[in-house]
């Protein structure tokens, strides 16, 4: 897609706080979190919405999936994911492809596991999205994701408002109770829901402070001294909103009934 929303500039940024190929928090420990008790070996896996790559290694190098197809609509996070999986020498497990927004490209029963690591606060339909993760999944299949969420469906308040302004991006959030119903409509069975506001308010703030402090300079050295004050002031939106609980990561699980 053209005018990117994650481009090499944000891609750099992202990967000082949260580590290489990460565009969201957490890196490993949250990867783990969201995957406690499940097992990838030898198992094809969607990861939608893959970003910059530190997922996929994570799931063929760690979690021993067979097979990871990562799926994203911009091409720089692909680009940086290529090269970094290449790096890895998992180009042969480990595979990437453009899509557009809509249904997936993929035939009925395609995967495994369907993964997704804050990615859906992009599509606004979440209810569609659901069927269509429903449909790519083999029966008995499981769907494990985590997403941006809304404390509930009301407009947003003022200070929402001026966080997503100043993050720039197309956010469509939804609230967890949402993606409940959602997932329970299109078919899924063994619905769980977790919120998980606790755990990034208590990381948050110690992330801006690392701006503020000893992340500041490798900051500056990355992408310049006014990219840097725009994301120092990004995260005091963002501390605004997560700490009042207007904004919060949640994590949920389904299943596809076995055939």
């Amino acid at each position: 897609m053209d005018n990117a929303e994650y481009d090499d500039t944000m891609i750099q940024t992202l990967a000082v706080i949260w580590g290489e190929g990460f565009l969201s928090p957490g890196g490993a420990e949250e990867v783990a979190e969201l995957l406690r008790g499940i097992d990838l070996s030898g198992k094809r896996v969607l990861d939608v919405g893959c970003g910059a790559g530190g997922i996929e290694l994570l799931l063929a190098r760690d979690y021993g999936a067979a097979e990871v197809v990562g799926i994203d609509v911009e091409a720089p996070v692909l680009e940086h994911a290529r090269q970094l999986i290449a790096r890895h020498g998992l180009s042969g497990q480990v595979h990437f492809r453009q899509v557009v927004p809509g249904p997936l490209p993929f035939p009925d029963a395609s995967f495994d596991v369907v993964f997704s690591k804050d990615a859906v606060i992009h599509i606004p339909d979440k209810e569609a999205w659901c069927q269509d993760m429903f449909r790519v999944l083999r029966p008995g299949g499981l769907l494990v994701a985590s997403d941006w969420m809304r404390v509930d469906e009301s407009a947003p308040s003022p200070a929402m408002l001026a966080y997503m302004e100043a993050e720039g991006l197309s956010f469509r959030m939804g609230s967890l109770p949402r993606y409940g119903e959602a997932l329970r409509a299109a078919g899924f069975v063994s619905v769980e829901l977790r919120d998980r506001n606790a755990w990034y308010q208590s990381l948050v703030r110690a992330e801006l402070e690392q701006m503020r402090g000893p992340l500041r300079k490798t900051l500056e050295a990355a992408v310049g001294l006014e990219e840097t004050a725009r994301n120092i002031a990004l995260w005091e939106h963002l501390c605004a909103v997560v700490e009042s609980g207007e904004l919060r990561p949640g994590h949920f699980r389904a299943s596809k009934p076995a055939a």
